[in-house]
This record gives C-alpha cells, structure tokens and sequence, in this order.
C-alpha cells in the first residue's frame, strides 16, 4: 500500500545513475518524472557510461534552463541517440508494435545483428585507422560540457577505467568535459579508447567504459557535504531468473553479472558500516550511515538483451522512457516519506 506523501517538504537526494547503453531510456523517463517533483531536490549525481550521458544532459540543462531546461536537454539527449526529432510519435507507435519481448528476439534472430557480434570478436575499433570517428562525439558535444563544472546545479561524478592500471578513476567538476563523458560511456569492442592527460602529472592514459570498475561509483556520494538518501537508478537486472543456455543468453548474463559487480560490492560495504554503526562499534559521526533507495523494473529490463543495450531502437526507448517514468512515480508516491529518515531497500536480505 502507497504510503501518504508529505506535502511542502522538500528532500534532498544523491542520484546514482547505471550505465547499460540504449537502456539508459530507462533513466532518462526516471529524470524526467523526478524534474516535475518540486519537493525533491538533487544534490549530486554520479554516473556511469549512459548514466553519464543522463548525467550531464540533466545539469547542463538544469543549469542552463532549469527545471524545464533539464527535461528539454534529456529529450534532446535521447531524441539523436534514436536519430529521431520527435519522441512523441513513437510514445503512440509503441501502443501497438510488437511486444518488448517479441521484439527482441527478432533482434536476436536477425542477421544483421548477429553479424554484428560476431565482427566484435574478430575486429577491432582500430582499423579504421585516421578514418576514426567516436559514434557519441556529436552527441556529447551538443551537451554544452563547458557548463558541467559548474558550483551551480548537482555535484556531478563521472566513472571511467584507466585501461593501463585498470583502476576506476572518477572525474569531478572543472575535470568534466566532452573526452570524459565519451571516455565513460567507451566500450572497446566499438569505439577506441579515450585518451585523457592528467594535467597534474602530464600523463596521458587510455579509458574505457566506467561500467567496468564502478556502474555507478557510490563513494563520492558518501563526503559529509551531500545528502544521506542515495537513489540508484538500476537498469541492468540483479537476478534473472533460469539458467542461460544459449550462447546470446550466457553472453547476455555474464554482461549483467559484471556490470552489476562493482555496485554490489560497494552496497555490501555500506550494509558493513550500517552494521559497525547500529552495533556502536563505531565513534559517533565516524562514519555515514547511508540510506539506500533504488528505481529500477527487473521485469521489463529481463526481456530486453545485449543486443538491444546497443541498437537504440526509437520503438524501445519510447518504451523504456515511459517504464522508467512509471517506475519513478511509485518510488515517489511509496517512498517520499522514507527519504531522509530510512532506507527502502533491505540490504540485508539483498545479501542474505
């Protein structure tokens, strides 16, 4: 049962938003149902590979034009990855194409894309040699990224993989540009890794898709400075039921368990210190205790797949906005209260 929702209280949140490629609709519609909620307000927001696309477009855009410039920003965010101007047109198309999990086994059983996978285990994103161009450049660069180190709006964190030490590196305000949005979001079967130069040290590394060593990081969400209420926008399924048999759905799985991994690890950790804080085993203010929320729809991520992660389809992301706008609506009208005060996700039995 809906708990009731206060009314004039405004909640502040961190937003911790997954990667997941085309999937990353799904966030978008979270956004944009969140950006119509005057009562909650966005303190910092990490991201990862999409999740750093969904990032950047909601602060430049909130920056830039506010609530309404930060829902203009995302459409227009998702209206290129679609290649198409009007989103609107596949919200009516969606009612009556097939279904989500008929249309992606036609994925699954078309050449083209099977093609597709088997050119990613024999190729590489380097033999196009200076004819090279990342599919995401244009994309990213109508962002307006001079804006996101900006002290106006949410803190931003954006993960990447250092490929040389294959450590998570988590870039910050006036670091955050056009190549670190690209550099999060790279898959290195697809696109060539970004190389980024440390202006402290004049190194210059190879990244690739943050997804691998943090999908989202949480812990920059954790400094004294934001809010207790983490809110995890998930869109690569926990659990899926069965067990996979063919090789697109071993391939399918063992993409989600990894990209799940470190997000796991970092939800046990906190489980870890909420423990040490109720046990007093800890010095009063320590620590932070952290209050864990989590927007997510298991259902209709376990009838989309790998492929569909890659081919931004205008029928399934029409279908992912509106899922992820639904899926937002109940956490807010179930677990506004909670923020602030408690946790809505167990993470005890997550870990049971």
């Amino acid at each position: 049962m809906a708990k009731k929702q206060s009314k004039g209280q405004i909640k502040k949140i961190n937003l911790a938003l997954q990667g997941g490629g085309a999937h990353g609709a799904f966030t978008w519609g979270v956004l944009d149902r969140l950006l119509e909620h005057d009562e909650v307000e966005v303190a910092a927001v990490s991201g990862t590979s999409a999740g750093a696309l969904n990032a950047a477009a909601f602060k430049s855009g909130l920056v830039q034009g506010g609530r309404a410039g930060a829902k203009e920003a995302l459409d227009n965010l998702w209206a290129q990855m679609g290649a198409v101007s009007d989103m609107r047109l596949n919200a009516w198309m969606s009612q009556f194409g097939p279904t989500t999990e008929m249309f992606t086994k036609m994925m699954q059983a078309t050449v083209p894309f099977a093609f597709l996978d088997s050119v990613a285990t024999v190729s590489s994103p380097y033999v196009y040699g200076a004819f090279y161009k990342n599919p995401l450049s244009d994309v990213v660069e109508d962002l307006d990224c001079d804006v996101l180190g900006s002290e106006t709006g949410p803190a931003l964190f954006i993960s990447t993989t250092n490929v040389r030490t294959g450590k998570i590196r988590v870039f910050s305000g006036e670091e955050v540009d056009t190549d670190v949005i690209l550099a999060s979001a790279c898959l290195p079967e697809l696109f060539q890794a970004v190389e980024i130069t440390d202006p402290n040290t004049g190194v210059t590394d190879p990244y690739w898709d943050g997804g691998y060593t943090g999908n989202p990081a949480l812990f920059p969400l954790f400094e004294p400075e934001f809010p207790a209420d983490v809110v995890i926008v998930n869109i690569n399924p926990l659990e899926r039921p069965g067990t996979p048999k063919t090789p697109e759905e071993i391939q399918n799985r063992i993409n989600e368990i990894s990209f799940n991994s470190s997000l796991l690890r970092e939800l046990r950790a906190v489980q870890f210190v909420r423990d040490l804080i109720e046990e007093d085993r800890l010095p009063q203010g320590g620590m932070k205790g952290v209050l864990v929320h989590m927007i997510a729809d298991d259902d209709l991520m376990q009838d989309l797949s790998a492929r569909t992660k890659i081919a931004p389809s205008p029928l399934i992301l029409s279908r992912l906005k509106e899922a992820g706008r639904a899926a937002c609506d109940h956490f807010l009208k179930s677990h506004f209260d909670d923020l602030g005060v408690r946790a809505s996700v167990d993470l005890k039995k997550m870990f049971a």
